[in-house]
């Protein structure tokens, strides 16, 4: 069994990650995990203020800020995610949701290849409300097909710069395999999911059913993002979630 840490009043435990986000999070007994689509991306600092202002009129704290969805204007080199995630977790560390380098956050970042943000912001975000006898909720951060916590992710990608069917197979089912491990922290599969994610702008169609449907994926559907990984090689990411309540707002 994968452990999980209970995040400092938050209202939901997380698998640890790396420095910038973690693999997941769960709703702890008694909070479910509320997610909120922005209808456009909003920029990472009005966003965040944004999100203050959302999570303090439900009169939670800002520690429930549990999981994000970003948009950035396209992959960036590995030198550049880097610097980007140091401004990303200032904020982090300022709500006294990251503690001693730990970051109980999980996250997505991916880039539209059709109409993309001027820069980086947010898409959706999810914190934890009070909800005594609520079902189970999980988050699952996105994943594309490399290992993560390494030096770099080239190194480790899968099948390194090969779209081809066969190449496309091989990244999807170590994607896939690591979307399968992270709801295992949360006891949680693919039966359970109430939205999963795809974000690849290469042709997948081969796998769709052979792979995806093959593990029941489909259940609820798939939502395809024609939008590329955030670091430049990657070519295949997913994320996927049990959430039970959603909502739109304008931005």
């Amino acid at each position: 069994m994968i452990q999980t840490v209970e995040a400092a009043n938050s209202g939901y435990r997380f698998m640890p990650g790396v420095s910038q986000y973690s693999c997941g999070v769960g709703a702890l007994p008694g909070f479910t995990l509320e997610r909120v689509r922005f209808s456009s991306v909003v920029p990472l600092k009005q966003g965040f203020e944004k999100i203050a202002e959302i999570i303090k009129k439900a009169g939670r704290p800002l520690t429930s800020f549990a999981a994000c969805e970003l948009r950035s204007p396209a992959p960036f080199t590995e030198d550049g995610f880097k610097a980007f995630n140091e401004i990303y977790i200032k904020t982090l560390i300022e709500w006294g949701v990251m503690k001693d380098g730990v970051n109980p956050v999980a996250r997505s970042n991916v880039c539209p290849k059709l109409d993309p943000p001027s820069e980086p912001g947010f898409h959706a975000f999810s914190f934890t409300t009070v909800a005594p006898g609520a079902p189970a909720s999980f988050i699952v951060a996105g994943s594309g097909e490399s290992q993560e916590g390494k030096a770099n992710y080239r190194d480790y990608i899968v099948r390194l710069g090969d779209t081809s069917p066969s190449g496309m197979l091989e990244k999807a089912k170590w994607v896939l395999d690591e979307m399968e491990r992270r709801m295992s922290a949360f006891s949680g599969d693919w039966i359970q999911t109430t939205g999963v994610q795809l974000y690849t702008v290469q042709n997948v169609f081969s796998v769709l059913e052979s792979e995806l449907g093959r593990r029941g994926v489909f259940r609820n559907g798939l939502t395809w993002h024609f939008n590329r990984p955030p670091v430049v090689d990657l070519e295949y990411e997913m994320d996927c979630r049990r959430v039970h309540i959603e909502r739109v707002i304008e931005s």
